[in-house]
């Protein structure tokens, strides 16, 4: 890395994300490794809850909404970002094209540097990868359910108002990460409604 991508590396604010999966685990250890790591961060955002991949991570998706371009995340490791392969690989590649750092002390991934970047676009493949079989699944799903002479789709998660509202939200500027929340969508959901720009309730 050049001394102009350090400086830009660091110009920007540091966050931390820190999870655990009960209530009943500390974050200690990953606070130990963010001194051990000489990491005075900006912002802490902790997550203390148990749940199926997909699930809502709150703290994880309030860290999402505040970093910006030039900012770092960083975690004691990798899983802490998503409770499978496909949420991490999503996760990273998001943030990398948003132009915020990752930097995962247990791997030594720092997406600054030249490794840490090859690192990342491997992951954003790899999620690319898990989108077009997820695409494969949806249609063999829907071919099955037409078989059985049921709707070839399942109902929505919202009703045309509520995504209407969610549309007029994220254009008024409401950040992605705090829709997530309210309307109880992953981001992916929220998207493809903004994509579809639904803005008129049916």
């Amino acid at each position: 890395m050049t001394d102009s991508d350090a400086a830009a590396a660091g110009a920007g604010a540091t966050a931390a994300y820190l999870r655990v999966s009960t209530d009943h685990q500390s974050l200690d250890q990953q606070r130990d490794a963010l001194v051990a790591a000489r990491i005075e961060p900006d912002r802490v955002f902790t997550d203390k809850l148990s749940g199926a991949a997909g699930s809502a991570r709150p703290g994880l998706a309030e860290a999402l909404g505040w970093l910006r371009r030039g900012d770092r995340l960083v975690v004691a490791a990798l899983d802490r970002l998503g409770r499978s392969v496909a949420e991490v690989t999503a996760t990273v590649a998001d943030l990398t094209a948003r132009g915020i750092t990752v930097v995962a002390l247990r791997e030594g991934v720092d997406t600054s540097t030249a490794t840490g970047r090859a690192i990342a676009a491997i992951m954003a493949s790899l999620a690319e990868l898990e989108l077009e079989l997820g695409k494969e699944r949806r249609a063999a799903s829907r071919s099955a359910r037409v078989a059985r002479g049921l709707p070839a789709t399942r109902p929505p998660r919202l009703e045309a108002a509520q995504q209407a509202r969610l549309v007029r939200l994220y254009r008024g500027g409401e950040p992605i990460a705090e829709l997530c929340i309210m309307f109880g969508v992953s981001r992916a959901t929220a998207f493809r409604y903004i994509r579809a720009g639904r803005v008129e309730p049916a």
